[in-house]
């Protein structure tokens, strides 16, 4: 398998979902069409994976492979923050970006506040069952977890993962990332609204079926 397994291969291995199109793989990946494309032939050809109206990963064996050459990449080259947001859909259970991260999704990447390239958390919500497995799947990315955001010198990298334990999940989709609710993440801004008020405001820009009646000055419009 190893003579066709790139990083890039590996990765779309790892995010094809029984019956998926190359072009939903490519924007889980937040990756371009033509590179996934590429990768998918050379996959098809090899026999790691096959199309039959969507395509569809050979054996678990094949994606266990994939899991373990991406995990021993990032002990090489550790993974960015671009790569933070596309490493979940790897693991086996249900997740959504919460919190910073779901106003960040819900933006479509347009607001970004009380984060920087050398100190940047990622905010997380699963299933309580599933903590002990999401755990130890971001250990073997040497990406460290807690419940709480945790203070920079606590550990090496920019990345840290903040876990949010819940008793169910309520999943929606914006450009291939899983996030709570829109409903939810608006109460969340309005629950810190001088950090978000702006965010509001774009918000209600974006999505026709909001009315928000949040203004804002662009002179006092939060800063990264």
């Amino acid at each position: 398998m190893y003579e066709v397994l790139d990083k890039t291969a590996a990765q779309v291995i790892l995010a094809i979902e029984s019956g998926d199109s190359i072009r939903s793989v490519a924007q889980h990946l937040q990756t371009p069409y033509e590179t996934v494309r590429q990768s998918v032939n050379r996959l098809e050809d090899a026999g790691y994976i096959h199309y039959d109206d969507g395509l569809f990963v050979t054996d678990d064996d094949v994606r266990d492979t994939a899991r373990e050459f991406v995990a021993a990449s990032a002990g090489v080259s550790p993974p960015s923050i671009e790569e933070g947001y596309v490493l979940p859909q790897f693991g086996d259970w249900p997740f959504a970006f919460t919190r910073i991260d779901a106003v960040y999704v819900w933006t479509q990447g347009g607001y970004q506040v009380g984060r920087g390239p050398e100190d940047y958390p990622l905010f997380i919500a699963v299933c309580e069952q599933d903590v002990d497995a999401w755990e130890a799947f971001f250990e073997s990315f040497d990406l460290p977890t807690a419940f709480d955001r945790q203070p920079r010198d606590e550990f090496t990298g920019p990345l840290q993962i903040v876990l949010e334990p819940r008793s169910s999940l309520t999943i929606e989709h914006v450009e291939g990332h899983p996030v709570i609710p829109r409903a939810e993440t608006i109460e969340y801004m309005r629950e810190h609204y001088a950090q978000f008020q702006s965010a509001l405001a774009m918000l209600d820009r974006m999505y026709e079926d909001l009315n928000l009646g949040v203004t804002y000055r662009e002179t006092e419009r939060a800063q990264p």
